[in-house]
Formats: C-alpha cells, sequence, structure tokens
C-alpha cells in the first residue's frame, strides 16, 4: 500500500497553533506559516538532546548558526539564499529532528516527504521549489560547518572527531561564535528565528 492510500484510513495531517492543517503527503503553500515554523523549531532538539547547558540547543537556534556561517563563507551570496538557509530544516517543526544515522535506517520515504514538505515551504515564500546545486551545495557546506562547532561546543566530540566527521572549523568571529553556541531558551529562539526571517524575507 502506497503513503497516498494509505493515508485515506490513516490521518496523515497536523494541526498547527495558527489553525492550520498542513498534509504531509501533499503539503500546500497555503497552509505554511512563519509563525508556525519558528514556534516548532525553537522546540525542536537538535543532537536528540544529547548537548550541554540550561536548554536544549534547538533547531531554530542552528538554522541561525548555519545562516551566520553561510554569510562568513560567502558574504557575497544573494539575500534571498540566506533565507533558504535559514530554512533549510523548516520541515523539522511538523518532522521533527531525526539525526543522520537514523535517517540512513529509514532510508528514502522519509526523504521524499522532507523534501516534499521543502518545496512546499520554499514555494510560500518565494523561493524556488528546489535549489540550484551550487546554492545546495554552499549551504550544505555551511552546515556542515555549524554542526562542526555544535559537535565540539555542545555534543563531546573531539576536534579531530568532529573534523573527520563534519569537516574543518568554519572560523567564525569569537563573539559570534559565543553566543550562537549558548543554548537559547525556545521563547528567545523562536524570537529571533522570527526577526531573522523578516529581515531577509523584506
Amino acid at each position: 500500500m502506497t503513503a497516498r492510500r494509505s493515508a485515506e484510513t490513516t490521518r496523515a495531517w497536523q494541526r498547527m497553533l495558527s489553525g492550520r492543517r498542513l498534509d504531509l503527503l501533499d503539503p500546500s503553500p497555503l497552509d505554511i506559516e512563519i509563525v508556525d515554523i519558528a514556534h516548532g523549531l525553537a522546540r525542536v532538539a537538535r543532537w536528540n538532546g544529547q548537548t550541554s547547558g540550561a536548554h536544549i540547543f534547538s533547531v531554530a537556534q542552528h538554522t541561525l548558526l548555519v545562516e551566520a556561517v553561510m554569510r562568513q563563507q560567502t558574504p557575497r551570496v544573494d539575500t534571498r539564499f540566506r533565507l533558504a538557509a535559514l530554512l533549510h530544516d523548516a520541515p523539522e517543526y511538523v518532522i521533527g529532528d531525526m539525526i543522520s544515522p537514523f535517517k540512513a535506517v529509514l532510508g528514502g520515504d522519509y526523504k521524499v516527504v522532507e523534501k516534499r514538505l521543502l518545496s512546499a515551504i520554499h514555494v510560500r515564500f518565494g523561493l524556488p521549489a528546489v535549489l540550484a546545486d551550487e546554492i545546495t551545495q554552499q549551504i550544505k557546506a555551511a552546515d556542515r560547518g555549524a554542526a562542526y562547532l555544535e559537535a565540539t561546543h555542545l555534543a563531546g566530540f573531539s576536534r579531530t572527531e568532529a573534523k573527520r566527521l563534519f569537516g574543518r572549523d568554519p572560523g567564525l568571529p569569537e563573539a559570534t561564535e559565543r553566543d550562537y553556541l549558548t543554548p537559547w531558551t525556545a521563547a528567545r529562539a523562536e524570537k529571533q528565528f522570527l526577526e531573522r526571517f523578516n529581515a531577509l524575507h523584506a
């Protein structure tokens, strides 16, 4: 039985606090609201919660870190693609943050749902449904740089192990690194995510 057929008998949508009802199998850009994304991502833990600090290190804070790394690595990149970097993990506001090893276990079905959601999110906010390969690679490089920093500052990885798994230290300014790698409250992560979104989307 396909995922679409099974949806006839199994609920495949989630009600959002905004009142929207998002269908995971056939997501409509019209059912996507940035307030729902910000609220959800601020409450989803990176690294399955296995991070140091008084608060979880949220996906919202991670996406802000990725966008900061992208600015450091490619300072002349178009603002729209900085927005794409901020939104690169946006599907996790509804499907959660599954660590890479578990994604590998689940295989293709998970990726299909994730890509479908991301395309709908892109369309909702005026981005191409599918990004050019060059931009996708730039975002992935920034994501790896952020993962290196999170791994070594928050998740207990040695620098040698993090370099082998994620690549090199992206070299953020010390003050920026210190701020972005101190886990925030959910309220602060949500607020700062929305502020950065509004700055980039404007």
